[in-house]
């Protein structure tokens, strides 16, 4: 029995030696660090959620911070490899390297809590400072406005989920009087979002469905029911003022980052409080 066990190890050996467990291993920020007496700094980012949200097994348990490394050029390869735009993992894929805690999986996370590492992953890389056109609210002129990445607010998760670490809340619809459960939205759903809207594009249907596709993603039972084709069934025939009221409700409540900021147009002089547009140039500014 133990020959047969060795002899299926083996098939998966890539035929080179194991380390040796006695000799320690030594990481590329420590040779770094002793070859050219430069650390990669380490950060450590609040979450939004607190960790509320996540099960006992998750490393993410009631944890209020998590510690990322700098951003380096290892990480610009990531921002760049055309598989990973292809598939639409970019931001996954970045998360991931640069989190200390590699037992972290990015795809659990919610969306607030991988935006709070994706703008301080952006802070470790270019800075606080960020740069995007922005269109008068007044006069409709566009013009480049200046941001400060440091200032943002924190949303912090102020309901408590249905049972203790559970991404799972509870809201009455006002109109139709159903009592519904729902989640905030994970990086996980965010990929398999982008994924059906590919596939839909290559099959031409180019159709938009953003509400709807939102919510059914979101919502995990109406009444008592959980069924995933009628739950499909109930969201679009879903009575407006219901839809926007839970719309409404999961946005205000969503823990995440504050994105906005009060801007002055150079052309009329109007000043309004604005959302940071997050383009190309979030991840990557132009070398100039």
């Amino acid at each position: 029995m133990t020959d047969e066990r060795e002899q299926r190890n083996a098939v998966f050996s890539t035929g080179q030696e194991l380390p040796d467990p006695r000799i320690p291993t030594v990481s590329t920020s420590d040779r770094v660090k002793s070859d050219f007496g430069f650390e990669i700094p380490v950060e450590t980012v609040p979450l939004p959620s607190s960790g509320k949200t996540y099960p006992q097994s998750s490393p993410l348990h009631m944890c209020e911070t998590v510690d990322i490394k700098a951003m380096t050029a290892k990480e610009e390869d990531i921002l760049t490899s055309r598989a990973y735009l292809k598939k639409g993992t970019v931001i996954t894929e970045l998360i991931k390297s640069c989190l200390i805690n590699k037992s972290i999986n990015p795809l659990d996370m919610l969306t607030g809590d991988r935006n709070a590492l994706m703008v301080a992953i952006r802070i470790t890389g270019y800075g606080t400072e960020y740069s995007a056109d922005i269109e008068c609210g007044e006069c409709s002129v566009k013009s480049l406005q200046e941001f400060n990445l440091g200032e943002l607010g924190i949303k912090r998760l102020l309901i408590d989920p249905v049972t203790e670490g559970t991404n799972l809340f509870e809201f009455a619809l006002p109109y139709c009087k159903q009592i519904v459960k729902f989640k905030f939205l994970s990086g996980r759903d965010e990929e398999e979002i982008l994924s059906t809207a590919e596939k839909q594009k290559k099959l031409g249907l180019n159709f938009e469905a953003n509400v709807t596709t939102s919510l059914m993603h979101s919502i995990i039972s109406v009444g008592n029911i959980e069924d995933r084709a009628k739950i499909a069934n109930f969201v679009k025939s879903m009575p407006a003022r219901d839809s926007l009221a839970l719309r409404n409700y999961i946005r205000e409540n969503e823990p995440g980052m504050d994105m906005k900021q009060d801007v002055a147009c150079p052309s009329c002089g109007h000043s309004e409080t604005v959302s940071i547009p997050i383009g190309i140039s979030f991840l990557w500014p132009s070398a100039s």
